[in-house]
């Protein structure tokens, strides 16, 4: 069964709120049955425009990546998120 992932495209505008949201939401996305795969670190736009934070959250399945995304309790601190930056947030299933 091909993996689930949530892919984030950020650009953050108060760093102090975004940083309240990673140290809540990596608990409850963890438990949840993600695996960050990327966060943050180095990036290059080599094509396009793109936010400047780029996150991937790998799930067993695209099942469990829905969700996890729809968790009442990440939903909730995903609003610290949607409050102290710019988001893409993609579901998306594995090859």
């Amino acid at each position: 069964m091909p993996k689930g992932y949530i892919i984030g495209h950020i650009t953050v505008n108060d760093p102090e709120a975004y940083a309240e949201y990673i140290r809540r939401d990596t608990p409850i996305l963890t438990r949840l049955g993600g695996r960050f795969i990327v966060r943050g670190g180095q990036a290059e736009v080599a094509e396009g425009a793109a936010h400047k934070r780029h996150v991937v959250i790998e799930f067993p399945d695209y099942a469990t990546a829905r969700a996890a995304y729809n968790d009442p309790g990440y939903q909730e601190v995903a609003a610290i998120r949607r409050a102290s930056a710019e988001s893409v947030i993609i579901l998306v299933e594995g090859a």
